[in-house]
C-alpha cells in the first residue's frame, strides 16, 4: 500500500548531503573571508546576480588566502621566506588537484574549484596568479616589464576569472568576449596600480617592495604621482567602454567597483605624494554607499549607455 504523503510533505525542503552540503558549507567559508577583509568589495559583490555572487566570492577568497601566505598571516605566525614560498606552493598544487577531481579538504579551495569548473578557468589562468604571488617573495627590484608581468598575473586575471563567471550561462559572441576580456584587463590593472600608490608605505616600509621601478617612493614628486594617475584614468577609461556590454546581474556590481576606484583615484590626485609615504587614501562608508545605490539604481550605465550592449 503506497503511503500518502502527510501534510506539507510537497513543499518540504530536501535538505543537502553529501557534496551538495559540503560545497554549501565552502562557499559559506568564502564569504566569511571577503565580509572580514574587504568592505568595498563585500559591497559591490552583494549587487551581483545570487549565483554569480556566491562565485565571485569564492575567487576573491582564494586569492586573499594566497595574499595573506605572502603578505600578512603567515609572516605574522613566524614563518619565513621558503615556508611561504613552501605554503603558496602547496596551495598552487591542491588548486591544481581539486580543478581536476572536484574535491579538497581545504574548504576554500574546494568553493574555488566548484566555480572554477563550472566557469571553465583552469590553469592559463591560476598558473600566472601564483607566479605573481611567488614574485612577491624575491626580493629582486622590479623592471617596467616585470612590474606588467606581475600586474598581469596578480589582478588582470582576476578580473578575467571574474568575467568568467558573468558569461557562464549566457556565453557572448566570440569576438564580443574578447572585448569583453580586454576590458576586464584594464579594470583589474586599475585596481592593482590604484593600490601600489594607496600601499606605497606599506610596501617600501613593511615589505620591503617597490612597484614604480625608477622612481623612489622618498622621492615621488606630484608630477610623478600625476604620471601614475594618468595611466591608471586610461585603464579606468578603457574599461568602461565595455562596462555596457556586461550582462545586467553583473553589470551593476563592476560599475559599482569601478566608480569606488575612480573615486580613490581622485582623492589620490588630490593628495600630495609626500603624504602618501605618511597615510592610506580610504573612501569613507557614506561614499561607498552612495556609489553603491547609484550604480544600482542606475542598473550600471550612465544615460548615454542605456541603448548599448550585448544583454539587458
Amino acid at each position: 500500500m503506497t503511503r500518502r504523503p502527510a501534510r506539507g510533505d510537497a513543499r518540504r525542503p530536501v535538505a543537502p548531503t553529501g557534496l551538495e552540503k559540503y560545497s554549501a558549507a565552502a562557499r559559506a567559508s568564502s564569504a566569511t573571508v571577503i565580509g572580514i577583509y574587504s568592505t568595498s568589495f563585500g559591497l559591490a559583490a552583494r549587487l551581483l546576480a545570487p549565483g554569480v555572487r556566491e562565485q565571485v566570492r569564492t575567487i576573491y577568497a582564494l586569492v586573499r588566502i594566497a595574499d595573506e601566505i605572502v603578505d600578512g598571516a603567515a609572516a605574522g605566525a613566524g614563518v619565513g621566506t621558503e615556508g611561504q614560498r613552501e605554503l603558496l606552493d602547496d596551495l598552487e598544487r591542491e588548486t591544481a588537484r581539486t580543478l581536476e577531481r572536484g574535491y579538497s579538504t581545504n574548504l576554500v579551495v574546494h568553493a574555488f574549484a566548484q566555480t572554477a569548473r563550472n566557469a571553465g578557468i583552469d590553469a592559463r589562468l591560476t598558473a600566472p596568479f601564483f607566479e605573481s604571488m611567488r614574485r612577491d617573495l624575491d626580493p629582486s627590484p622590479f623592471t617596467a616589464a616585470g612590474v606588467a608581468e606581475y600586474i598581469y598575473g596578480s589582478a588582470e586575471v582576476i578580473g578575467l576569472m571574474c568575467l568568467a563567471c558573468f558569461l557562464a550561462q549566457d556565453p557572448p559572441p566570440p569576438a564580443r568576449r574578447l572585448e569583453l576580456e580586454l576590458g576586464a584587463r584594464h579594470l583589474g590593472a586599475a585596481f592593482q596600480k590604484i593600490n601600489f600608490l594607496r600601499d606605497l608605505a606599506t610596501d617600501r616600509e613593511t615589505l620591503g617592495r617597490n612597484y614604480f621601478p625608477g622612481i623612489e617612493p622618498l622621492l615621488m614628486t606630484d608630477a610623478d604621482k600625476d604620471r601614475i594617475i594618468d595611466d591608471i584614468d586610461l585603464d579606468l577609461r578603457e574599461a568602461a567602454q565595455v562596462l555596457p556590454m556586461l550582462p545586467v546581474g553583473s553589470r551593476r556590481a563592476v560599475a559599482a567597483a569601478q566608480g569606488l576606484f575612480g573615486r580613490l583615484t581622485e582623492q589620490l590626485r588630490a593628495t600630495p605624494a609626500a603624504e602618501l609615504l605618511q597615510t592610506r587614501v580610504r573612501v569613507s562608508n557614506p561614499q561607498k554607499l552612495l556609489i553603491a545605490v547609484s550604480a544600482a539604481v542606475s542598473n550600471g550605465a550612465t544615460a548615454n549607455q542605456r541603448t548599448a550592449g550585448w544583454r539587458r
